[in-house]
Order: C-alpha cells, then sequence, then structure tokens
C-alpha cells in the first residue's frame, strides 16, 4: 500500500514536472536593444538605428497559442516603439506598439515589455518602428508555426527562408525626413532597394553586400517574403523558377502558380519554390511598382539563389520581372488571391453589414509660410488630415480623457466630386484634427476606400491595426454603390491585415469589430502617413469582462 501512495505520488510529481515544462516551453521571451551601429551597404559605413546590432533584426519565432513577453531597452537617441504587425492583440492594444496610438514612446535609457498571446494566428508577419521614419532600419520577420501536430496545408517544405525586402539611404534617414518636412516637399528618395538587408552586385561597392542562399536539387522551399520598404510597392522574382503562393499576411491562400509577385509595404506573400532547374546561380530580384508618374528609386535589388556545388564564377541570369507601369498585371495578380476557405481554415465574411463607411484618399497642399514654395504637402482621409496628439489615444480612451480627440469622423466624405476624372489641385477644405470614429461592439463593418484625382492618383497601401479584414471588392475609377457591390466576392475572398488600393480606383473591406481598444488605420507608404493620410477607430467594449479592454500595464511608458 506504502509502495503504490508512493507510487501515485511520483507519477502525479512526474506530470507537473512536465505539464510545468511544457508551460514554460510556451512563453517565447526576447531581448531588443535599440542602439546605433554602424552599418555599410553602398560605399560607405554609416550609423543607422538597429535592434541588438542586427540589419535586419532578429526574426521573432513563435508558435500559435504562444505567450511572447519581448523587452525592449531604448539605448538610442530618438524615442522608439514597436509595432508587430498584424498580430491582433486581442483585448491587448497595449501591446500593439504604435507610437501616440496606443503607447507614448520608450524614451532613450527605458525600457517596456511588450506582453501578448499570439491565438488563432500562423503564419509570417513582421515587425517595425512605428515612429518617425525609424522602420527604415528598424525591423524584422515574425514566424509562427502552427500548433504541435497541425500540418500545414500544402507539401511540406524541405527547408524555409525569411526574405525581407527594403529600402536604404545613404544619408540619415531622419535628417532626410526633416530636411523634406521643412521644404514642405517629399524627402528624397531612397538610394537603393534591399534584400535581407543588401543590395546585391548591381550596386556599386556591393560585392560583400549580397545575400545568397544556398540550394539542392529536388528539393522544395518555402520563401517568407515581407515588404518593409517604407514607400514603395515591390516586384518580386526568381529567375527560371515559378513560385507557389500559399499564404499572404498570416493566412493561407488557394495555391496558385506564378513568374512574379506584386507586395506592397506593410504585407506579406509565403511562396513555394521547387529546384528543378538545371544547377546554377539565379538572381532573385525586386524593383518598384509604379504606374504614374512620380519619382521613384527605379533600381533592382538581387540575391543569389545557388544551387549546391555551382562555383561562384558562373553568372546569374535576372528573372523577368513586369514593366515598372505594367497596372495589367497588378490586377490580374491580386483577382488571384483567394482564401483557402476549408472547414479547418474558413473564411468568415460578414455577409450583413450593420455599419458602412466611405473614405476618399486626398493629397494637397496647405499654407507654410516656412516652407520653400509657401505650402506643403498634407494627405486626407475625407478632407482630414490628420493630427498627431501629444497623450496616447488608447490611454486617453481608458481613462476618459476627453480632451486628447473628438469622435466625430464622418462616415463619408464632406464633398462628393469626380473621384479618379481629371487631376484636381484644390483641396476642397482639408482640415486638420485627431478625429476618431466609435464602432459598436461585434458590429460588422464594411469600408470603401478611394483613390481620388487630388494633385495625383497613385496606389495606397491601408493597414488596419488589431484586425484581418477581407478584401471584398476591388476595381479602377470611381466605385458605384448601385453595381459594384453586386460583384463582390463574399465565399472565399482574400483575408489580409493590409490592402492595396488600385491607383485611380477603390478597394471595398469587411470585418467584425470583436476587439475592443482603439486601432489605427493608415497608408503604410510613410510618406503619406506623415502628411496626415490615417486615423483611428474606437471600438467598444462588449458585454461582459471577457470583451473589455486588459487593464495598462505596470511599465507602460508615461507620455
Amino acid at each position: 500500500m506504502v509502495k503504490s501512495i508512493r507510487r501515485d505520488v511520483f507519477v502525479a510529481f512526474l506530470c507537473l514536472v512536465v505539464c510545468l515544462s511544457a508551460a514554460e516551453a510556451a512563453i517565447k521571451t526576447y531581448q531588443f536593444d535599440i542602439q546605433e551601429s554602424n552599418v555599410s551597404r553602398l560605399c560607405h559605413a554609416k550609423p543607422i538605428v538597429t535592434v541588438n546590432g542586427m540589419f535586419p533584426g532578429p526574426t521573432i519565432y513563435a508558435r500559435e497559442g504562444d505567450r511572447v513577453r519581448i523587452n525592449v531597452t531604448n539605448h538610442a537617441q530618438y524615442n522608439i516603439s514597436i509595432h508587430w504587425h498584424g498580430l491582433k492583440q486581442y483585448r491587448n492594444g497595449w501591446a500593439d506598439g504604435p507610437a501616440y496610438i496606443t503607447q507614448c514612446p520608450i524614451k532613450t535609457g527605458n525600457s517596456y515589455v511588450y506582453d501578448f498571446n499570439v491565438t488563432g494566428q500562423r503564419g509570417t508577419l513582421w515587425w517595425h518602428a512605428h515612429i518617425l521614419w525609424l522602420r527604415a532600419t528598424v525591423y524584422g520577420a515574425i514566424v509562427i508555426m502552427p500548433q504541435q501536430g497541425t500540418p500545414f496545408p500544402f507539401p511540406q517544405p524541405d527547408r524555409e527562408e525569411v526574405i525581407v525586402l527594403g529600402e536604404w539611404w545613404n544619408a540619415d534617414v531622419e535628417a532626410v525626413e526633416n530636411q523634406g518636412n521643412q521644404l514642405g516637399l517629399p524627402p528624397n528618395m531612397s538610394d537603393a532597394h534591399t534584400i535581407n538587408g543588401k543590395p546585391g552586385p548591381l550596386f556599386p561597392c556591393s560585392e560583400k553586400h549580397t545575400f545568397a542562399m544556398e540550394v539542392e536539387q529536388g528539393k522544395l522551399y518555402m520563401l517568407r517574403i515581407i515588404n518593409a520598404a517604407l514607400n514603395d510597392e515591390l516586384f518580386f522574382g526568381l529567375s527560371g523558377h515559378s513560385m507557389t503562393v500559399v499564404e499572404i499576411d498570416a493566412v493561407y491562400t488557394k495555391p496558385f502558380s506564378t513568374n512574379a509577385i506584386l507586395i506592397a509595404p506593410g504585407q506579406t506573400t509565403t511562396v513555394l519554390v521547387r529546384t528543378n532547374q538545371i544547377p546554377g546561380r539565379y538572381f532573385m530580384a525586386a524593383r518598384p511598382f509604379m504606374d504614374v508618374p512620380i519619382p521613384v528609386d527605379n533600381k533592382t535589388a538581387t540575391a543569389i539563389f545557388q544551387y549546391k556545388g555551382i562555383p561562384d564564377t558562373i553568372l546569374p541570369t535576372l528573372p523577368l520581372l513586369p514593366a515598372p507601369n505594367d497596372t495589367n498585371f497588378a490586377m490580374s495578380y491580386n483577382a488571384k488571391l483567394r482564401s483557402l476557405n476549408t472547414p479547418n481554415f474558413p473564411a468568415n465574411v460578414p455577409l450583413n453589414v450593420d455599419r458602412h463607411m466611405f473614405f476618399t484618399i486626398g493629397l494637397g497642399v496647405n499654407p507654410c509660410p516656412t516652407c520653400l514654395n509657401g505650402t506643403k504637402l498634407v494627405a486626407s482621409l475625407n478632407n482630414i488630415s490628420f493630427v498627431m496628439p501629444e497623450t496616447a489615444l488608447l490611454q486617453a480612451h481608458y481613462f476618459d480623457m476627453n480632451d486628447v480627440y473628438t469622435l466625430d469622423f464622418p462616415d463619408k466624405p464632406p464633398t462628393p466630386f469626380n473621384y479618379t476624372g481629371a487631376p484636381l489641385t484644390a483641396n476642397l477644405r482639408t482640415v486638420r484634427g485627431t478625429r476618431l470614429s466609435k464602432i459598436a461592439f461585434n458590429s460588422s463593418v464594411e469600408l470603401v476606400i478611394q483613390d481620388t484625382n487630388l494633385l495625383s492618383v497613385e496606389s495606397h497601401p491601408f493597414h488596419l491595426h488589431g484586425y484581418n479584414f477581407f478584401v471584398v471588392g476591388t476595381g479602377v475609377g470611381n466605385f458605384d454603390p448601385a453595381k459594384d457591390p453586386a460583384n463582390y466576392n463574399l465565399v472565399d475572398p482574400p483575408e489580409r491585415n493590409t490592402v492595396g488600393v488600385p491607383t485611380g480606383g477603390w478597394a471595398a473591406i469587411r470585418f467584425r469589430a470583436d476587439n475592443p481598444g482603439v486601432w489605427f488605420f493608415h497608408c503604410h507608404l510613410e510618406l503619406h502617413t506623415g502628411w496626415g493620410l490615417k486615423t483611428a477607430f474606437v471600438v467598444e467594449d462588449g458585454p461582459g469582462s471577457d470583451h473589455n479592454i486588459l487593464p495598462p500595464p505596470a511599465d507602460l511608458p508615461p507620455c
């Protein structure tokens, strides 16, 4: 009897140890030290802001269901905040990261722990600085693996690689931005594009600055591709090889093959590549897509896809990427994106809409006596150019501070006009303000985002924090509320966190407002965000404590 009791106690103790070990394994802890490091990418080294001295920064690895704790300590001269792009942060906007929206920035010499759960998500996301233009160098990947025992809904790859596309300025990017703001003009464009922080051999002085990936013939490789560029939509391709798209923005898609992808700033795309070509060296390449005559850095970044055993003396060939202004490819490529929509991975599209919104994108000029031409460029949604507050909006909402923002952002533009006709130069009375939209908890929302011809039409990638949404429709020209909804895809539309609004066109998205808090909505072109192309949604608390915003953490940075 005594032996039996002891054996039971031992079994119980062993179970406790195993359970505790499993619980500990589900908490992923990272240390991010924000610091300035000398990095060379073209012909000279310069100090840039980095995480842990790395450019790009470290990849966050987690599994669906994990808890992640990241201690960010700021040793740089700039205030900082980090956004975990695409993570839904349910009830936990305190961990979302955009400066003055969900938190005040981490001051020099201070720390903040981002503590969040990864719930119901798996795939490729990313993180980046969310203040000033610091995300030019402060960024990295987030890889979320499925739960143990849950396979991918596509063939298991033999190996995977993270591919982060970015931009590089030879000058200090903050000085470049400040000069543009003082002049009232767009800042200087980037000097290079990069793949995993390196521009490739097509640039001068870059022999040592080329990313290379060694592969074996007959294997299946998964590329997790992220566009971390500040201002450029990019084409990406791999010479001699077809790519199979299987995931976008950490949501599985119906697979399709393509020779090139289009990826906007903020978006991620995961592809499969089978090494079934003659062993050799092949270029991966990225260059901008721009279908209006606006100056961009049109140089091509390259990296090497090299079969094992092939000498470095073999010259690679460039992929045949679409022309820089190939609108037809852009539209046809995006039309192929469809949610997987299976029992395990359903597309829960809201079929009934409680709230209809229509936002117009506008560019214009406002008076600026100190600027070069006496004016400065501004951007607006529904004729409102957003003014960043000095107190974080989530904090103001949680503690009922009534003087930080107003809840009168209009659901429709105050002045209708021919949005995509002949270019207009008028501002249509653009106003400035910190004006937000309040949304009822669990209500279904349809938002149509319409590009306009104010100063110039242009494509715009829009990112919604705290949510995924379904892109139920898109088109060129003016949205027609009487006809276009009839063509919506309400069965398997792509589910994303960042949508590309076509040049001179529109995109319609739907989501259910089931995540209480204050959630940023903005163009992911950093140039336009800085000009005011942004707002935020205040999603009310729901019934019961499990539908309310969590209390703020004790170490929340003060304003």
